[in-house]
């Protein structure tokens, strides 16, 4: 691990402090030592002269011990002080690295469910039970309908609900219960369903940036297409069909999920960002839909950066398969 090599390099230079200043101290006192038998030796006159030119060896040997302390640190120091950057940068590489590659397994992961969601409203858009509502308006095909997107939504428990329109914009069945009078109300206004009657074949679709829906009680990311007559890719469009992907607890489940080791989750935030940087999911569950969070990304599809302390690693949607992505990010905070 980068990290063991930077506290090795750190302990080497703590212990090589501490010699250092030992050897040093014991170079002060041989020569004070050397200094005191000097002053002996002349004390005691020639009886001491042969004493005297010990000392001084003795002393230039101290001398010599301390200059050759003083060259070692002055040497070894900045070699130490490099080692630990050096270090220190490669740790933050890696770190960033590993962040930038988990922000692509989030983005990856969100992308291919969400290609399923794209694949499933333009097959769910042939189904002959809701190409029969729309095209007879008979009651009794529209109960039909919903008994069928019923079964659909059973099965599919990814999905907070699926709405049929017809050609007007009137929902004529929904999946769910229809506590909410959501069957018969007005929708030609909404997004999902004036991008799905402007499609222009059975193949395409829309995708809609993630949003809060009143009826529904929750965060959605909704898909949509034309219902078309007799179900052909190329038919004229007599109605609308919207599905409504559980986007909390579906994301939640993605930025949840992502492999942080035990010391690094109660540090890293896992985010999903929309293109301009709007929170659509957080592992820490703040700032959905409210808070901007802006990266660094330098054009770059994806990378890290260290900022003031905290490390960034990002990726771009690299899309799957025909659903090309809109443009958003995975991400990873880490502090520390």
């Amino acid at each position: 691990m980068p990290e063991r090599v930077v506290r090795l390099a750190e302990e080497v230079g703590r212990v090589t402090d501490e010699k250092l200043q030992g050897i040093e101290q014991v170079a002060r006192s041989t020569k004070m030592l050397a200094l005191n038998a000097l002053i002996e030796s002349a004390r005691v006159g020639d009886a001491g002269a042969g004493f005297a030119v010990v000392a001084r060896e003795v002393g230039e040997v101290a001398d010599r011990a301390r200059t050759l302390s003083e060259e070692l640190s002055g040497e070894l120091r900045p070699r130490l002080d490099e080692l630990v950057e050096l270090g220190h940068q490669l740790v933050g590489r890696v770190r960033g690295q590993r962040l930038a590659d988990l922000a692509l397994n989030v983005i990856e992961l969100m992308d291919r469910n969400l290609y399923e969601r794209s694949c499933d409203v333009r097959w769910w858009a042939t189904d002959g039970a809701l190409v029969d509502a729309l095209t007879t308006r008979d009651p009794a095909a529209a109960r039909h309908a919903g008994d069928r997107l019923a079964t659909i939504l059973r099965s599919y428990t990814v999905y907070l609900d699926l709405w049929l329109a017809d050609a007007d914009g009137r929902v004529v069945a929904r999946a769910g219960s229809d506590r909410g009078g959501v069957v018969g109300s007005d929708v030609r206004d909404q997004e999902w369903f004036r991008a799905a009657m402007a499609t222009r074949d059975g193949d395409a679709y829309a995708a809609l940036d993630v949003a809060r829906v009143p009826e529904l009680g929750g965060l959605a990311a909704t898909y949509a297409t034309a219902v078309r007559a007799g179900g052909a890719t190329t038919g004229a469009p007599v109605g609308a069909l919207g599905v409504f992907f559980d986007w909390e607890r579906q994301s939640r489940a993605i930025v949840d999920g992502v492999r942080l080791a035990p010391g690094e989750r109660d540090r890293t935030r896992v985010l999903l960002l929309d293109r301009t940087g709007l929170v659509l999911a957080a592992s820490d569950g703040v700032g959905v839909l409210t808070e901007r969070v802006p990266l660094r990304t330098a054009d770059g599809a994806s990378g890290s950066y260290v900022d003031g302390g905290v490390t960034v690693g990002f990726a771009a949607t690299p899309g799957y398969e025909t659903y090309e992505g809109l443009g958003w990010y995975g991400a990873l905070v880490q502090h520390g």
